[in-house]
């Protein structure tokens, strides 16, 4: 087990990553005044994951309780949230005891809002079981619902109390899901560290074939990059939106399809990342075969390179309510280089539909 630290002064927080880390979390739970737990899951989880979980906490001497929402993108909303409130309610859930988020990033993001939202706020454990939810979702205290005019458009910063991050987990993860998940990874990578771009590049196929070593440390590596941004801009004011690098196209993509599916976040965020290196050729003059290292990176990990035809006006109007939007003014993230993006607010409309156009069908 390897771990780092999320700086955040009184609100700092472990992030544990290791194989096989769910039948020892009664070793690593986070400080608790209570020993009442409540883990959020979903079904497909819940039958994986769920009683390893229960049976590390009865060790710890924690009563738990379950609630199972939803699968899905498009559970990630109103009805969702105000069922777990009710559940908690129902459960007698004090403001003293722990909300485990166990699952990927809806039941995360969901459950998280809930813990800032329940009783002004409870403790929160985030435990994330696929890997976009391991390299992004749950390290950072971003909480979310989704609205029908747009994605994440209401939620908090919450911090979790912890974090624990079971590799041994993403056995069980479809080979989509999988992929979706290497986006991001892609993304810290193409970002923020070019050194780990080119890692990715040399241990692509063992990240795919789910080898241990190369699967924690592409977790480790991400979450690292991800700890340290965070505790300098827990609120996304500067450089933290750098971490958002194709994701203005990404979220378009994603509230064009209505959360149906047919475009997981990764894959979306995938289709983003091309077009956001397209228009960094055009803007700040990224080398071209960086912007085709990118591209095939994508390619080899079976994700989609083309955005979907909805037209620039379409694309336009979903990004204008972007949450990097300032002023009125559309903001993306480009790259200068591999491994170091920007964020620019003074990019022509004219720019933006050419790339749209050669890359977007």
């Amino acid at each position: 087990m390897r771990t780092l630290t999320v700086a955040l002064g009184e609100r700092s927080y472990p992030v544990h990553v290791g194989s096989g880390l769910l039948e020892r979390a009664d070793a690593l739970l986070p400080s608790m005044r209570s020993r009442r737990a409540i883990v959020v899951t979903n079904p497909t989880v819940a039958q994986w994951h769920l009683a390893p979980l229960r049976g590390a906490l009865s060790r710890a001497g924690v009563h738990c309780d379950a609630i199972v929402i939803a699968e899905g993108e498009a559970h990630k909303d109103w009805t969702t949230l105000n069922s777990i409130h009710t559940r908690l309610i129902e459960l007698g859930a004090e403001r003293s005891s722990l909300l485990i988020a166990l699952g990927g990033g809806v039941v995360g993001d969901v459950a998280g809002f809930a813990a800032a939202s329940y009783q002004r706020g409870m403790p929160l454990l985030q435990i994330p079981t696929t890997l976009l939810a391991q390299v992004d979702s749950s390290v950072g205290g971003k909480t979310a619902i989704n609205h029908p005019l747009g994605k994440n458009m209401v939620g908090a910063f919450y911090q979790p109390s912890a974090v624990i991050i079971d590799t041994a987990t993403l056995s069980t993860l479809p080979e989509r899901e999988l992929a979706a998940g290497v986006a991001e990874v892609i993304k810290y990578g193409a970002a923020c560290d070019a050194g780990f771009f080119a890692w990715i590049e040399a241990r692509l196929d063992d990240v795919r074939s789910r080898d241990g070593a190369a699967l924690e440390h592409a977790v480790f590596e991400s979450c690292r990059i991800k700890a340290a941004i965070v505790a300098g801009d827990e609120r996304e004011s500067g450089e933290r939106a750098l971490l958002n690098f194709g994701h203005t196209f990404a979220h378009a993509i994603e509230a064009a399809s209505g959360y149906d599916g047919s475009w997981l976040h990764g894959e979306a965020v995938s289709a983003g990342m091309v077009l956001a290196s397209e228009l960094s050729t055009r803007v700040t003059g990224l080398a071209r075969v960086e912007s085709a290292r990118v591209e095939a990176l994508l390619r080899r990990a079976n994700l989609p390179v083309r955005a979907p035809a909805l037209g620039a006006a379409r694309y336009m109007e979903l990004m204008a309510r972007d949450k990097k939007v300032e002023a009125g003014k559309l903001r993306f993230v480009i790259l200068k280089s591999l491994g170091h993006a920007v964020l620019r607010g003074d990019i022509a409309r004219e720019d933006i539909d050419a790339v749209l156009r050669s890359h977007a069908t």
